[in-house]
């Protein structure tokens, strides 16, 4: 099993004309845990790792060829269209990966086998609970929350579906909708892996290398309209030698210039990402560090550059 390297992951993305993470409790709008007067949103660690878990169920459905890549959290239902729970979902990726569950004699063995073949299991860790069995996992990928590296207004606006609904046939328009959306946002969100938790786990560096393609190319897949259009931007992986070892808070070493005459960016060009800032604090460590990747979109503007090998997928 190839080993994994504590680290931390800083990641860029922009999302255009859609609300990314709506917060339920503001009738749908994006989510603003500095309030109205700072004017930045934000976006939850559970929104990210749905797109890492999307991009892996659609790359992998039948779990890989080692059926070790199916995704315990996730929407499964009956033949009838009733939701599977834990139980339920756990008893289906078994199944799939050939595992008699009457073989598997306590929780503790269940816990293995989920982490064998369940790949969100082991980044993201579960905590599974039914009767007389049950148990928690810590995973080693932990991801913070994304913030705005700009100040956002968020705009609330109105239309009519052509076709109505069944109930509403007769009547004279379509079905009126509203909603909220964004024109522009870039978001900064850190993450961090703990190789000795990652042990616990199972977690592999061939996992870790599938989670940073899946934040790429899983922005890109999930798709929904009130999402709005989303771009991965930058990509940060620094893996450290010292396995208790973090520079931490990457996210506040990223700064987001905005064009003059501009009071909030609209589109990519209106925004140049200055990088000097972490840049200096790699170097002041990098006797800590045995490797660090970049992946970047060649549109976004930057100041400064990062001193690592750079990358693509």
């Amino acid at each position: 099993m190839d080993a994994v390297r504590s680290g931390e992951v800083l990641f860029i993305k922009t999302v255009k004309d859609g609300i990314p993470n709506r917060d339920p409790l503001a009738d749908s709008d994006a989510r603003r845990l500095f309030g109205e007067e700072d004017g930045r949103i934000s976006l939850s660690d559970v929104s990210v790792k749905r797109d890492v878990r999307d991009f892996v169920l659609a790359k992998y459905p039948d779990g890989g060829d080692a059926k070790d890549k199916f995704v315990f959290v996730h929407e499964e239902r009956t033949a009838d269209g009733k939701l599977l729970g834990r139980s339920g979902v756990v008893e289906k990726i078994f199944q799939r990966a050939e595992i008699n569950v009457k073989e598997l004699k306590n929780s503790e063995e269940k816990r293995r086998a989920l982490c064998e073949h369940a790949y969100d299991v082991r980044l993201f860790g579960a905590v599974y609970s039914v009767t007389k069995e049950s148990f928690h996992l810590t995973g080693p990928v932990q991801f913070g929350w994304a913030h705005s590296l700009h100040p956002v207004e968020t705009h609330y606006v109105q239309g009519t579906v052509v076709l109505p609904s069944d109930n509403e046939e007769g009547n004279t328009q379509g079905t009126i909708w509203t909603t909220w959306y964004l024109p522009f946002a870039m978001f900064a969100m850190p993450a961090v892996i703990n190789a000795t938790i990652a042990q616990e786990t199972g977690m592999r560096g061939e996992d870790v290398e599938l989670m940073l393609e899946a934040l790429w190319k899983g922005t890109l897949y999930r798709q929904a309209r009130g999402r709005g259009f989303q771009q991965p931007q930058l990509l940060v992986h620094i893996e450290y030698t010292d396995p208790f070892f973090r520079i931490g808070y990457l996210d506040e070493s990223v700064r987001a210039e905005i064009e003059s005459g501009t009071k909030m960016p609209t589109e990519l060009q209106d925004v140049t990402l200055d990088v000097t800032t972490l840049n200096d604090r790699i170097s002041r460590y990098i006797d800590r560090i045995a490797r660090i990747r970049v992946w970047k979109n060649p549109d976004l503007k930057m100041i400064g550059t990062l001193d690592a090998e750079e990358c693509s997928f």
